[in-house]
């Protein structure tokens, strides 16, 4: 049974309301720091388009108010699911910003889970934001790297081959040194930006924002991949094909 549902985040940013607007409302910004890629025809009524890993919604902008407030909702699916998410931007003195967001919509018959999962999902993605403001203003990114491994493996086998791949022992914690060598790809030495097993770890280096995240035993334990780039050194093909036979290497 479909179930109407709705959430709200809130973060304080060290960025202007235009940075943050720039971030959260422009594909540029948003593939800086969001999953997959994403097109907004920028006006009130205009169409945006996300795409990843070759699936792809539709939705419309149904606010817009460059600096203030941004918001869409998505076409509706033919069980009549959607999702609507908006934004809203506050500016505070000193310089930072203070970012709210809804998402709404209608979720399936595993509700329970899938809300759980926005939630901590998006306590992800805003530290990905916030850490994509601090490090990396004024740029966008230069490529998008996604790579998956299906059956991966349980939580616990995965975590311990990648975080034992990565360097690091004991409990993961944020700022731990990390040093990786994937072979085709430039050496990757960065710290742990986020520390969120058993679902999610990230990693910061000089040039990129790295996203791990595993999807549990109830949604087929993949492993999947994000990689922000921040440099022009890296194709994107290649990388997502060293990275896929890593993956397929380190979790075999």
């Amino acid at each position: 049974m479909a179930h109407e549902f709705e959430l709200s985040k809130e973060i304080e940013l060290a960025a202007t309301p235009e940075q943050v607007w720039d971030a959260i409302a422009t594909g540029p910004g948003i593939d800086s720091w969001f999953m997959g890629r994403t097109e907004i025809e920028p006006r009130e009524g205009g169409r945006s388009r996300f795409t990843m890993m070759g699936g792809a919604e539709q939705s419309t902008v149904t606010i817009w108010k460059p600096g203030e407030r941004f918001a869409y909702r998505s076409d509706e699916g033919p069980d009549g699911a959607f999702m609507a998410l908006d934004y809203l931007i506050e500016g505070r003195d000193g310089g930072s910003t203070v970012l709210r967001l809804v998402q709404s919509g209608v979720l399936g018959d595993d509700w329970e889970s899938e809300y759980e999962a926005l939630g901590v999902g998006w306590d992800m993605y805003l530290h990905t934001l916030a850490q994509y403001l601090v490090h990396f203003p004024g740029r966008t990114a230069t490529g998008i790297v996604s790579a998956a491994r299906p059956k991966a493996g349980d939580p616990e086998h995965v975590w311990a081959a990648l975080t034992g791949a990565l360097g690091l022992s004991g409990s993961v914690t944020q700022g731990a040194p990390v040093r990786l060598a994937v072979e085709g790809l430039p050496v990757i030495q960065g710290v742990v930006d986020y520390a969120g097993l058993p679902t999610f770890l990230g990693v910061r280096t000089g040039d990129g924002l790295y996203r791990f995240i595993h999807s549990g035993p109830s949604r087929g334990n993949v492993l999947v991949l994000g990689h922000h780039v921040f440099s022009d050194d890296v194709d994107e093909q290649t990388a997502e094909a060293a990275w896929n036979s890593w993956l397929d290497r380190l979790l075999a």
